[in-house]
């Protein structure tokens, strides 16, 4: 066979079909759901999801705590969600915390975002709320997904995590530009997990008694105080204390020391999102707070170590497409990609009944069709009908929890880019993030990280990746631009000539 290695080839399907489109996924309209037809983004994420065994393909090292989620405050004009139906309502959940990019002999206090997924075990089911401890993410399409994790793992040659592999990517897709500066900024290296805020990140939908739907983003503001590791504590704490966040939450916990956070949320009605500045729905930007204000909700708290860390935390899985009745869904194409694979990975690393683990079980009634499947443990439906309909259960579709139906903003599918005109302000927010949200502390730590990562960079296409990613800060803010060229020692004339000659990738 001729050796192709050397050779432009053409992008295929596994199966050697050639496409186009490799980084937009179909979605009915620009801003719109996507579809189910698009078999090149099940294929690469079902793929991805496979990549490892045992461990999670991300996510893979993590702690966990059992606790409580008391509602303070009446939102039941917004859901008819039960969690929220009473002040005063008192829901147990499993909360797991965990780094990204890092399998599970990694250190905790890696510059990495953080882990923050919730399940209540609710009477109408199991809700889990799988976010992160930053508010946006590096990517807004689900088919770069995969790529992008790539990234963050091992290079194929070496087997070592690899800084040139990380920029180049970053730099070529400026539309990460808002969660670098997060991830490059302290917040990047959280004091353990009790001193960090948590996010539902995507944008959901809530309905209330009236089925009217507005568009809902979670907040849970943690109540111990922000605290965080500098580079070089982080640093010294990995050879200290790899496990520091994991001692350090049993240990509170133990000690009644039970850390807390405070739920909240935003809301955006329909008619405020069609007249948006942005798209809602972009899971690289965040809503402005003067804009849509944080509402109170309730307190959770941590107050139960599990008593076995496998059983309870290893084989806890979660998955944004568990929603219950009055929360759903939205067409922010990350979190609709996320329905698909989330379940997915589970059904893969633990198995097609993976429900059925304790930790994951919904406590209060579950009735199906589901049989069969390796570990089936519960039974298997005993001799009762594996069909529906049938003449002999009494299980019924209660129409009571029907949604409404969801109105789509357009009948074109097509692939449309993702940073499509209207969609391609990568700028703003991060400027928004170093002048308004950041101290000169912050900024001045923020620039060192920055330069101290990108010091990394390495091989022929080294130039080119610092230059293309140098352009991205400059446009952010002129002042972070100068400070990193200066800390890398580059020269910025030629920099700024490069940002007016050349297009930067979309």
């Amino acid at each position: 066979m001729e050796n192709n290695k050397n050779k432009a080839r053409k992008l295929t399907t596994a199966s050697g079909k050639p496409f186009a489109e490799n980084e937009n996924s179909m979605s009915a309209g620009a801003r719109g759901e996507l579809l189910l037809q698009d078999f090149i983004l099940h294929e690469k994420m079902a793929h991805f999801n496979r990549e490892r065994i045992p461990e999670r393909v991300v996510h893979a090292k993590g702690t966990g705590a059992f606790g409580t989620l008391t509602i303070t405050h009446d939102i039941t004009k917004y859901t008819k969600a039960k969690i929220f139906s009473k002040i005063g309502k008192q829901t147990k959940l499993l909360l797991r915390f965990s780094t990204v990019g890092g399998e599970k002999g990694s250190a905790d206090t890696e510059r990495d975002p953080r882990g923050f997924a919730i399940k209540f075990y609710t009477e109408d089911g199991n809700w889990d709320l799988v976010g992160n401890n930053t508010p946006v993410f590096f990517i807004k399409d689900p088919k770069k997904f995969g790529d992008f994790i790539h990234t963050q793992k091992r290079d194929p040659r070496t087997n070592c995590k690899s800084p040139t592999m990380m920029w180049d990517f970053w730099s070529l897709n400026p539309e990460s530009l808002h969660q670098v500066m997060i991830l490059m900024s302290d917040r990047g290296t959280p004091y353990g997990y009790r001193h960090m805020d948590g996010f539902g990140s995507h944008t959901f939908s809530m309905i209330n008694a009236a089925n009217e739907k507005v568009w809902v983003k979670f907040h849970f503001k943690n109540l111990q105080g922000i605290k965080n590791f500098t580079n070089d504590d982080a640093a010294a704490m990995k050879g200290i204390d790899p496990d520091f966040a994991q001692r350090d939450l049993v240990e509170a916990i133990d000690k009644k020391d039970f850390p807390k956070w405070a739920m909240k949320i935003q809301v955006m009605t329909q008619e405020q999102a069609k007249d948006f500045k942005f798209n809602p729905f972009d899971l690289t930007k965040v809503w402005p707070h003067g804009d849509f204000p944080l509402i109170d909700v309730g307190v959770l708290e941590l107050n139960e170590v599990p008593k076995n860390y496998f059983a309870q935390v290893e084989q806890s899985a979660f998955a944004p497409a568990h929603v219950v009745d009055g929360i759903s869904y939205s067409p922010d194409k990350m979190l609709q990609g996320r329905l698909l694979s989330y379940p997915d990975a589970h059904r893969y690393r633990l198995g097609a009944n993976y429900e059925q683990i304790p930790v994951n079980k919904c406590p209060y009634m579950v009735a199906n069709y589901q049989r069969d499947g390796a570990m089936r443990v519960d039974g298997n439906g005993e001799d009762s009908p594996n069909y529906f309909p049938n003449s002999f259960d009494d299980i019924y579709a209660d129409q009571s929890y029907k949604e409404p139906a969801v109105v789509l903003n357009s009948n074109i599918a097509d692939w449309y880019d993702r940073n499509g005109e209207g969609d391609n302000d990568h700028y703003t927010q991060p400027g928004l993030l170093f002048n308004k949200a950041m101290n000169d502390y912050d900024r001045h730590n923020l620039v060192s990280n920055i330069v101290g990562a990108m010091s990394g960079i390495s091989g022929p296409k080294k130039d080119l990746i610092i230059n293309r990613q140098l352009c991205h800060f400059f446009r952010a803010d002129a002042k972070l631009g100068m400070a990193v060229a200066q800390g890398l020692g580059v020269n910025v004339d030629a920099v700024m000539s490069e940002m007016k000659h050349e297009a930067l990738p979309a």
